[in-house]
């Protein structure tokens, strides 16, 4: 047996204190065994009361300034921003804030932040809720800054979107669970867990989701003051149903929304093309039916979803110097012919209605860095 053990072993056995053959003296502690009792087995831990779906409440300036549901529904042409990169694969929020303060000058009134256009998806969540931080300090008192704080599971929808409020959006954008999908039951639970928290936009497009939201879900969330409307991809036979019904709807297919707004009563849209002509979908929302201008934008949107947004319109952008030519993977850019095809369309447009000012160029395909770690 060691010395140390021997030692150990004595001061252990009693109260007292023990030395070692150094001087050192342990001090003098009760011995616990027959100091303490011991826990009753009878003993339970008291019951936690569970509140579901409770929020903290909001101190008295965050409702006063917090955006009325109504704001939100008066938006007209709301831009899904695209989120540049630096060549390693982080943002470039230089290029951001530049193609945001284009969208002010050019008359947009919204922008959703990390949706679809803006490569959410691509996105951890903490680098979702600082670019919408980021985007509310540097932009939020002259643009409504819509955050995209949907998910297919609930209990991140719900995390993300409190995050999102508390660092200033106006609103949420709001997708419904896909690929696992539910039941309309399912559906209108999912929403209604982060209607409450402010002013909402759902956004159904099933091509990407794989389930369409019909309006029965959206006239029982309709009853919620917090619905500022949908982002509806459906068509035009579902916006003028919503149209009909008092419910607000953006269109969120650019080669419709002209007729949407003019002819089936939509609000506005929610737009990919305005990222790159900002001021030509303005008109377009604003100014009366020009089925001229749609006709000539028509090219130039049917290029940019010629493969999956947001592949076009990255492209695009880095072609026009607006962005560095950098794609986080799995998206790559269009090939050579097809950007060819873009400065010919830019020429045919107009290279002054579109955003940033270099000449519009022919990337060659070592000019893309591509990034799969980031």
């Amino acid at each position: 047996m060691s010395v140390a053990y021997q030692q150990m072993s004595a001061f252990n056995s009693y109260g007292g204190s023990c030395s070692t053959e150094s001087g050192f003296r342990f001090p003098r502690y009760p011995n616990p065994v027959h100091t303490y009792k011991r826990r009753s087995p009878r003993w339970r831990s008291p019951k936690a009361a569970i509140i579901p779906n409770s929020h903290l409440p909001m101190r008295s300036f965050e409702v006063k300034n917090r955006t009325a549901t109504e704001d939100i529904k008066a938006l007209r042409m709301i831009t899904a921003i695209k989120t540049p990169y630096l060549p390693d694969g982080r943002f470039d929020l230089v290029a951001y804030d530049a193609l945001v303060n284009m969208q002010i000058e050019s008359g947009a009134d919204g922008v959703i932040v990390g949706g679809t256009t803006g490569e959410g998806q691509l996105m951890g969540w903490d680098e979702h809720i600082m670019l919408i931080g980021h985007t509310v300090n540097c932009f939020g008192g002259a643009i409504k800054v819509i955050g995209n704080t949907g998910s297919n599971s609930t209990r991140e929808a719900i995390h993300a979107t409190e995050q999102g409020f508390a660092v200033g959006m106006h609103a949420a954008l709001h997708i419904n669970p896909y690929y696992g999908k539910t039941s309309l039951e399912g559906l209108v639970s999912h929403f209604e867990s982060v209607l409450s928290m402010g002013p909402t936009i759902i956004y159904n497009v099933p091509s990407r989701t794989g389930q369409d939201i019909p309006p029965r879900v959206i006239y029982t969330l309709a009853q919620s003051a917090n619905l500022a409307g949908v982002k509806e991809c459906v068509g035009h036979e579902r916006i003028d149903q919503y149209t009909k019904n008092g419910i607000v709807v953006w269109s969120g297919n650019d080669d419709q929304c002209h007729d949407s707004r003019w002819d089936h009563g939509a609000t506005g849209v929610i737009s990919v093309t305005s990222n790159l002509v900002p001021g030509l979908m303005r008109e377009l929302m604003f100014r009366g039916k020009n089925s001229s201008l749609n006709e000539k934008l028509m090219p130039l949107i049917d290029w940019l979803f010629h493969e999956p947004n947001p592949i076009g319109l990255n492209t695009a952008l880095a072609q026009l110097g607006v962005a560095r030519a950098v794609f986080r993977l799995p998206y790559v850019p269009l090939p050579l012919a097809k950007r060819v095809e873009f400065v010919n369309i830019v020429k045919e447009i107009g290279r002054e209605n579109f955003v940033g000012v270099r000449d519009v160029q022919v990337l060659e395909d070592d000019d893309f860095v591509l990034v799969g770690r980031y």
